[in-house]
């Protein structure tokens, strides 16, 4: 690296040195530097990283008005007011406000207010407790850590190798949040969380939308009833649905001309964009891993600490989506939470809490991981499903609901509420192990969900939250009724 660039400036030591400035990386130095610590965070792209400007944040600014259209639709007198389509341009407009037209000075001036400072470039280690940083003014700037190194580079989208997919010139996540064009038609591969999210807002903006999902239905890592329901869905707003389809090449004779997919049955779909929504793979190809005996390219494998294991010395520690633990945003601040605190206290001298839902180890990940999918209606869910739960050879009892049956508040939310509710409880401990909500507005229900499960809340406590009336929430109540009621039987 120190021949392709023209200078190399002299060592710069931190306590900590972070690679990678989205949230994940942001939060590792918020932690670190409330510990009194000094902080370099290098970043390659805009500080903010893939959340802020092609996944989380744009993605659910596209969603919004699409599913606020389709709530005001759902009830008598507020339907007659709509009077017209999503408008695509406004939706662009209201995206590229919350990314802030990609620009990132803001996020990067809160780095420097918590006294971080900021390296832009390519950041590689260089070795033990090294880190070689490529600028844009072609100069290696050299870091040393005298604590720990972070990496939190994150994943990019993965792209299925298949015949004709390199001039299909087919979307990603990044294409698909940051276009301002609606194509005629989207075929998107992929019925997973990103794969039916991006068929509820392309649907929505005008888009004719075809999802072509491998496994038997959508969502499949979800409860079943999840998968069903948003299927369901999506066929009524007018998605094509394929189930149990694998694409096996595409072809696009001219570039600016429309894109044949080869079906597995031989059949052929016709569109004038393809995104390929099929995961996600870590952005750890380039970042020197060879130089500490590591595999370039692999998912980093941590502890409960996030401490990358095989590393002499326990100084390199990743955080969010490169350890593979959970690929979500949320869950990547809580594992850098654990790190910076980790980090400044062993700085400091002291013993490391790592016990199940001690202060150092991220046990969430495990036992409360919970997750979103903001299609139409939201799945919710945190912690264990039944099949996972029973795979795992608990006892479990399992209480499902049907939401518009049992709860009034459900129904004036909604004149056709359609919507599902799973507790899966541990049958010897009676505490919650996992809950699942779908319906329209029950994003908002998951935090008392994981509350119930990082706090291995019994059903005897349980009875004594009240839900207020009248609300979804009131399903908490209809959820203990009905284990109620089957023990009785």
């Amino acid at each position: 690296m120190k021949n392709a660039a023209s200078k190399t400036t002299p060592d710069t030591t931190f306590d900590v040195i972070v690679i990678g400035a989205g949230p994940i990386g942001q939060s590792v130095a918020a932690r670190a530097r409330a510990g009194g610590l000094s902080v370099a965070v290098v970043e390659k792209e805009l500080v903010g990283g893939e959340c802020s400007y092609w996944a989380c944040i744009p993605s659910k600014a596209m969603l919004r008005p699409v599913v606020a259209v389709a709530d005001a639709r759902r009830l008598d007198g507020a339907r007659e007011a709509v009077t017209g389509p999503v408008a695509a341009a406004g939706v662009f407009r209201r995206r590229d406000r919350y990314v802030t037209d990609w620009d990132d000075s803001g996020q990067a001036q809160s780095l420097a207010d918590m006294g971080a400072h900021l390296v832009r470039g390519h950041g590689r280690v260089d070795g033990p407790r090294r880190v070689a940083v490529a600028t844009p003014e072609e100069t290696i700037v050299l870091l040393t850590a005298v604590h720990a190194v972070v990496v939190c580079t994150g994943s990019r989208a993965a792209v299925p190798d298949m015949p004709g997919i390199a001039e299909a010139k087919v979307w990603t996540n990044r294409t698909a949040t940051d276009t301002a064009t609606v194509p005629g038609r989207l075929a998107i591969i992929g019925g997973g969380p990103v794969g039916v999210e991006m068929a509820t807002a392309w649907q929505g903006l005008g888009a004719e939308v075809t999802l072509i999902a491998r496994e038997p239905r959508v969502l499949p890592q979800f409860e079943e009833f999840a998968g069903e329901l948003v299927d369901a869905s999506l066929k009524a707003a007018g998605v094509d649905v394929r189930h149990s389809t694998t694409v096996t090449s595409m072809r696009r004779p001219s570039p600016a001309g429309p894109v044949t997919l080869l079906l597995d049955d031989h059949s052929e779909i016709e569109a004038d964009e393809v995104l390929a929504a099929v995961g996600r793979v870590p952005l750890t190809g380039d970042i020197g891993l060879e130089t500490v005996g590591l595999t370039p390219g692999s998912w980093l494998d941590v502890d409960d600490t996030c401490r990358v294991r095989g590393v002499e010395g326990g100084w390199l520690y990743a955080a969010g989506d490169v350890n593979h633990r959970a690929l979500l945003t949320h869950q990547g601040k809580y594992q850098a939470r654990m790190v910076g605190n980790a980090i400044a206290a062993q700085a400091d001298g002291r013993a490391l809490d790592t016990s199940p839902w001690g202060r150092h180890a991220a046990t969430a990940d495990t036992h409360a991981l919970a997750q979103v999918v903001f299609t139409d209606p939201e799945v919710a869910t945190v912690g264990l499903s039944a099949d996972q739960a029973a795979r795992d050879g608990r006892e479990i009892r399992v209480v499902d609901v049907d939401i518009p049956a049992t709860v009034v508040g459900a129904l004036l939310y909604a004149d056709d509420y359609q919507g599902q509710a799973r507790l899966v409880l541990d049958g010897a401990t009676d505490c919650v192990l996992g809950v699942t909500f779908v319906g329209y507005g029950v994003t908002e229900l998951l935090h008392s969900a994981t509350v119930a499960v990082a706090g291995q809340v019994p059903v005897s406590r349980l009875w004594h939250a009240v839900p207020s009336f009248p609300t979804i929430s009131e399903v908490w109540l209809r959820l203990l009724e009905a284990l109620r009621d089957g023990e009785r039987q």
